[in-house]
């Protein structure tokens, strides 16, 4: 659904909120402090304007479930980027952002739904088309790295390499061109390549009909 049509009979809680995101003009957002951005991980106004109109229009808002949300979805973002960008846990997430159980739960709900999949892909794809290349890639790279697993990892999705001499997980990567991510799957670092590629690529070719060369 249209953002602009499902949006035509709400009117905004704020004349003039400080964010243009849905939570600050329809939902409660605008009723606590705005977070000052101070963290290279933040969204640049550049970034923000790109990811906006693809962010999805909440159950509350459509009028199906749940109540009015009370969390900027810019500073939600920002705060998914920043346990990305420093590879800390949710727990030790910084007290300028909402409590980390309430940004978990977003990024949760984003990823199940297939959200995150499908900025990564969009924004993929303009970068292509910057670099003036299609956006559908015709030949694409393969390959897999091991990589060591922490202590927690369950022994029955781990694994020894023994060519790399690494126990852990390896994920298996393809590429475009560019260097940019086509499709991904992560597997015990005992599974030889080969046995780990077919899967895969057979996955790309239901993701990418365009790819004639790997």
């Amino acid at each position: 659904m249209l953002q602009s049509v499902a949006l035509a009979s709400v009117e905004s809680n704020a004349p003039s909120p400080a964010c243009d995101c849905l939570a600050h003009r329809f939902g409660n957002a605008a009723d606590g402090p705005d977070r000052v951005p101070c963290y290279g991980s933040d969204l640049t106004e550049a970034e923000w304007q790109v990811i906006r109109p693809l962010l999805p229009i909440p159950a509350w808002l459509q009028g199906r479930d749940g109540r009015p949300e009370g969390y900027c979805h810019r500073v939600m973002l920002d705060a998914i980027r920043y346990v990305v960008d420093n590879g800390v846990k949710w727990v030790n997430l910084p007290c300028d952002f909402p409590p980390y159980r309430r940004v978990h739960a977003f990024a949760r709900r984003w990823q199940v739904t297939g959200l995150l999949t499908e900025l990564h892909d969009r924004l993929r794809d303009k970068i292509r088309q910057e670099e003036g290349r299609s956006p559908d890639p015709t030949a694409a790279i393969v390959d897999a790295q091991s990589l060591r697993a922490a202590t927690n990892i369950p022994r029955s999705t781990s694994g020894w390499d023994g060519g790399k001499k690494v126990g852990g997980r390896k994920r298996h990567l393809v590429v475009d061109c560019l260097g940019l991510v086509l499709a991904v799957t992560v597997t015990a670092a005992s599974v030889q390549d080969r046995d780990a590629a077919v899967p895969l690529l057979e996955r790309l070719r239901t993701m990418y009909f365009s790819i004639r060369l790997v």
